[in-house]
């Protein structure tokens, strides 16, 4: 069976609201390429265990950094988030920012997140295509995306760019956070296609295995690619993680 069969619903409880949720995650995936839907399909199946990618000993001096820093870059904006999976993130975002949309794509892990009760003034989740934001999410003075870049097709990236810049107005500050690729502690590079993209074979904790999309940018592939939309780029490399940041022009 393709991989997207493998999504689950998201729970009936919710009543109307959470019908329309799985109607719009319907039609999402119904507009996505084979390739993003089975990135989906991989983060829906994982969504239980995600965040036991935060419990790597090794990696904690740096998450705590990027919990003091990437928050502050948010102070009393309004941050649009793309690809927030089960809210680690978010929680951290909300602790500065004077509000966040947190957006994805997989119903799962929304479901992850708005269990974690944060405060509903302050934090709302929205089912989004990232490649495709609704008018609805605009004039926002900020975004983050964590662990996303990655996972962007190399001809995607320009794409995505333009679908979040609709989001945010001049002057925005945009934050991502991605891994950086550390021989003998990430995952192995299984393959690498035509167009230059590479995957990583991983295995969930049910045993079954899922070839996903992993690129790792350089510091230069960064800056010329928002060189045309953003401004005062500024890229940070820790041990294992990177953060890019810039202003919308």
């Amino acid at each position: 069976k393709p991989l997207v069969a493998r999504i689950v619903p998201l729970r009936a409880a919710g009543g109307r609201a959470a019908l329309s949720r799985r109607l719009l995650r319907g039609a999402i995936l119904r507009r996505m390429p084979p390739a993003d839907a089975s990135l989906q399909a991989y983060y829906a199946a994982r969504a239980r265990e995600y965040e036991r990618i935060y419990d790597k000993p090794e990696r904690q001096p740096d998450l705590r950094r990027l919990e003091r820093t990437i928050p502050a870059e948010f102070d009393d904006r309004t941050v649009l988030e793309i690809a927030c999976g089960t809210g680690w993130w978010t929680r951290h975002l909300a602790q500065r920012a004077r509000r966040v949309v947190a957006t994805d794509a997989t119903a799962e892990t929304l479901e992850i997140a708005r269990a974690k009760g944060l405060a509903a003034g302050k934090v709302s989740f929205e089912i989004a295509d990232a490649f495709d934001l609704p008018a609805s999410l605009r004039a926002f003075d900020g975004a983050f995306a964590g662990f996303w870049w990655s996972h962007l097709l190399l001809r995607d990236r320009g794409r995505f760019l333009a679908s979040l810049h609709r989001c945010l107005r001049p002057g925005a500050t945009v934050v991502f956070v991605d891994n950086l690729y550390v021989e003998g502690n990430s995952t192995p590079i299984d393959r690498t296609d035509d167009e230059g993209n590479t995957y990583q074979r991983r295995v969930l904790s049910d045993g079954s295995e899922h070839l996903v999309l992993k690129n790792f940018p350089t510091e230069d592939e960064l800056i010329a690619q928002v060189d045309a939309v953003g401004t005062r780029c500024r890229y940070t490399a820790l041990d294992y993680y990177w953060v890019f940041a810039y202003e919308v022009r």
